[in-house]
Parts: structure tokens; C-alpha cells; sequence
């Protein structure tokens, strides 16, 4: 009976400590979080099929000169690769921001 009981014990202990965690975990992401200061641009691939918020949504995250902008033609969440240019521009333009 014991050799049953072991495993038993090291799942539920296990299930415990996965359960610590994750309401650790969402208490930390329900904690309330500071601005963002530095100024900001985010950027957004019209084919992005990767679930997010509404882009206004950020801009109330930001304290600091904020842009959005929609890269359009097709581009996905990887905008550094689908689109080097836009996202070049962004980071030229975001340090002209400062």
C-alpha cells in the first residue's frame, strides 16, 4: 500500500504547488502596474492573428508622447522580419520622441 501512496503523495503535492503558483501568478498579473514614462511607439501587423487588446487600450498605459501605428499589406506579429523598414522607422522615430 505504501508504494501506491508515494506516487499519490508526490502528485498531489506536485498539483499543490503548481496550484501556489499559479494563484501567485495571478495575483501578480491583477496587481496593478506603473506607467510607462518613457515615450512609446507600438506597432501592429494588419495580419496579426495573435489575440490583443484594443491598440487605445495601451495608450491609457503611457504617461510619456505615445504613437500607434497599423503596419497594413499583410504584415503578422513578427515586424521586425515582415516589415524592417516600418519598424526601423519606429525606433528612429521613437528617440526622436526623447
Amino acid at each position: 500500500m505504501k508504494a501506491l501512496a508515494d506516487p499519490l503523495r508526490r502528485r498531489l503535492l506536485g498539483a499543490a504547488v503548481v496550484a501556489a503558483a499559479a494563484t501567485e501568478f495571478g495575483a501578480a498579473a491583477a496587481a496593478p502596474r506603473p506607467p510607462v514614462v518613457a515615450p512609446a511607439i507600438t506597432l501592429e501587423g494588419d495580419a496579426n492573428g495573435a489575440p490583443h487588446p484594443d491598440p487605445a487600450s495601451y495608450a491609457g498605459k503611457c504617461t510619456g508622447r505615445y504613437a500607434h501605428r497599423l503596419i497594413r499589406g499583410g504584415v503578422g506579429h513578427n515586424l521586425p522580419q515582415e516589415c524592417p523598414r516600418d519598424f526601423a522607422q519606429a525606433v528612429t522615430d521613437v528617440v526622436e520622441f526623447g
